[in-house]
């Protein structure tokens, strides 16, 4: 039995290298519309109807338009795609259409106890990539972004085998099996076909092991910050190594009166934004 475990995880990574990954038809719709937001001849009216198509997905868009990050300065309560459409822009457009496909790798999961995992992994993921946005701004002050979107896909590898889980019983029971390597061949892969630009997929690589710099500076650093902060843990065993440790010098940074305070503010408008993404 453990032979033939070994011998289906061996299968899957093999997959990913050949590009032979499995993804559920239910994701064309976001796939469609990231094809028409990276088109630069896409048009408003283009991205709204594929939208309309989408009503998930245009839920969503709406939800996260009118969350404090995005509703600042008194805006009006936006009520309707068009409106979402042209207060988020295309590229976090883009982003909630990659959201849709991270999550929806976990969507038909059978099992109860791996779809309770994937459940927990897409409020922990959301939660991160609200954090990274706001993280991004106020802290690091990279393109923000491009934060929430690395946030998003961050975990795509850990949603994928989940996934593959539901049908292959035991496949993520031993940790060493599939945390390292492996694993970072099927991130990488998925995250090649998914077109996400290779300065985004080295930082979400390098983040196993990674400690955070004080102060934290870059992609990685806001990625690592977020996770530190996530009020939802993930429920991958992978994350319990350095980056979730708090060491005193990290400590005395996060008690520092300016930094605290700018993340208060950050974990409150993260609040708002996450729970958009989770409609």
């Amino acid at each position: 039995m453990e032979k033939e475990k070994l011998k289906d995880f061996a299968a899957i990574v093999m997959e990913a290298q050949r590009g032979e990954l499995v993804f559920p038809t239910s994701v064309n719709g976001a796939l469609s519309l990231q094809l028409c937001l990276a088109d630069p001849a896409c048009h408003d009216e283009d991205v709204i109807r594929k939208l309309l198509a989408e009503p998930v997905l245009a839920a969503r868009a709406v939800a996260l338009a009118n969350s404090a990050v995005f509703r600042s300065n008194g805006a009006a309560l936006a009520t309707s795609v068009r409106v979402a459409v042209m207060r988020l822009g295309y590229r976090n457009l883009y982003s909630l259409a990659s959201a849709m496909v991270v999550r929806q790798f976990g969507a038909r999961i059978a099992d109860p106890a791996l779809r309770a995992k994937a459940e927990q992994l897409w409020r922990y993921t959301a939660h991160v990539a609200a954090l990274a946005y706001v993280i991004a701004q106020r802290i690091t002050k990279i393109d923000a972004d491009t934060a929430l979107f690395a946030g998003i896909m961050h975990e795509v590898a850990g949603f994928y085998l989940l996934g593959r889980a539901d049908t292959i019983p035991g496949l993520l029971d031993d940790p060493d099996e599939w945390m390292g390597a492996a694993q970072e061949i099927i991130a990488r892969e998925i995250m090649k076909k998914l077109q996400v630009p290779e300065p985004v997929a080295i930082a979400i690589v390098a983040l196993r092991g990674g400690a955070i710099g004080i102060p934290p500076q870059g992609l990685r650093d806001t990625l690592l910050l977020a996770r530190q902060l996530s009020p939802v843990p993930s429920p991958l065993p992978y994350t319990e190594d350095l980056a979730l440790t708090r060491t005193p010098a990290l400590t005395l940074y996060l008690n520092e009166p300016a930094v605290a305070a700018l993340l208060n503010e950050a974990a409150d408008q993260a609040k708002s934004m996450s729970a958009a993404l989770l409609v």
